[in-house]
């Protein structure tokens, strides 16, 4: 299997470089993967394909601004830095920029001082280690030196932080938004409720592989990195009982899927647990837990797009993927929708 299989050409008009005032205005396209139907309609909609005892799944990963820029204290040259995972207390794994004047050793200061990075080591991928110290509290410390981790693709400034976050983000600790869940609303979700719908919710940490292509020619060449994943007693015991008596479980996003797949034993039950996960989506996957997706439209060549084709078959994705380039949807992380049913 090869990574240009999944290559489709999408003008770069229609990456979408904003967020819709209202987040469910934005276009979605219902995929039937048995029959290959396909309807258009618009995301506010979603309710009408929903049944009473399905269950959908959110998960509640809070965006944390991880993007900060600073200077080396010995030289005062400029230095971007991503925060990707919380190794340890104040050490944190990152992807800095440039790399080279990163060195073990090398010192960077932030807000004049108000943070202060000692760089560790070199790990995995280049990525560096750093310690910080600070006086006070490092989470509002961050709220105010740092920006919202925007993809490369969206070059235009966000003004409001709030809307790279979704509605039900609770827990900090994600380098990236669970893209599809931007569409929803608290009134949105009440009416999801109101037609008898349970919502569980999971938590997975977004790292560093939204941020990173495939490069390699061979799919199963390619190395996923590992994320957090969390799974409480309640969201478990929803999830098992939906399907016990038949509803369909439903995944808000690829890191939903992602949570629930890495966690479900062979016959699909779920246990409470949190670990990390590496898991790896494409055609030939045997889904244990997930009968329904919810989630954007993914970049050419993403493991993204290797995922939902998993589920749907990669010529039934790529065709209406074409058909939604011809019809003006809109793109990537502030794009429209699709369900997958």
């Amino acid at each position: 299997m090869k990574t240009s299989d999944f290559y489709f050409d999408l003008p770069e008009e229609q990456i979408a470089q904003d967020p819709l005032e209202d987040r469910t205005a934005s276009r979605l396209l219902v995929l039937d993967r048995e029959t290959g139907a396909r309807e258009h309609t618009t995301f506010k909609h979603i309710v009408d394909y929903l049944r009473p005892g399905d269950c959908l799944v959110l998960n509640n990963t809070k965006v944390i601004p991880a993007r900060l820029y600073g200077e080396r204290e010995s030289t005062g040259a400029h230095i971007e830095i991503l925060l990707l995972k919380r190794r340890e207390n104040d050490i944190w794994e990152t992807l800095v920029r440039p790399g080279k004047k990163a060195r073990p050793g090398a010192r960077i200061l932030f807000g004049d001082g108000l943070l202060i990075g000692e760089v560790l080591e070199i790990v995995e991928d280049g990525n560096r280690l750093i310690r910080f110290s600070y006086e006070g509290i490092f989470e509002e410390i961050l709220d105010q030196l740092g920006q919202m981790p925007l993809p490369p693709y969206i070059t235009h400034e966000l003004k409001d932080k709030n809307r790279y976050q979704t509605v039900y983000a609770k827990y900090d600790g994600s380098a990236a938004a669970p893209t599809a869940g931007l569409h929803f609303t608290p009134e949105l979700l009440s009416e999801v409720r109101e037609k008898g719908v349970e919502i569980a919710e999971v938590t997975l940490h977004v790292g560093l592989g939204t941020f990173r292509p495939v490069k390699v020619d061979n799919v199963l060449d390619h190395h996923m990195h590992s994320e957090y994943y969390q799974i409480t007693e309640e969201a478990a015991e929803k999830i098992n009982t939906a399907r016990q008596n038949g509803g369909r479980i439903i995944c808000v996003g690829t890191t939903s899927c992602r949570t629930i797949e890495s966690a479900a034993d062979e016959s699909g039950f779920l246990r409470p647990c949190s670990g990390w996960t590496d898991i790896f989506i494409y055609p030939g996957y045997r889904f244990r837990v997930l009968d329904c997706l919810i989630t954007n439209f993914h970049l050419p060549e993403s493991t993204l797009l290797m995922l939902v084709s998993a589920l749907a078959g990669r010529e039934q994705v790529l065709s209406a993927y074409e058909e939604a380039v011809e019809m003006g949807y809109r793109f990537f992380s502030f794009g429209d929708a699709m369900f997958i049913k």
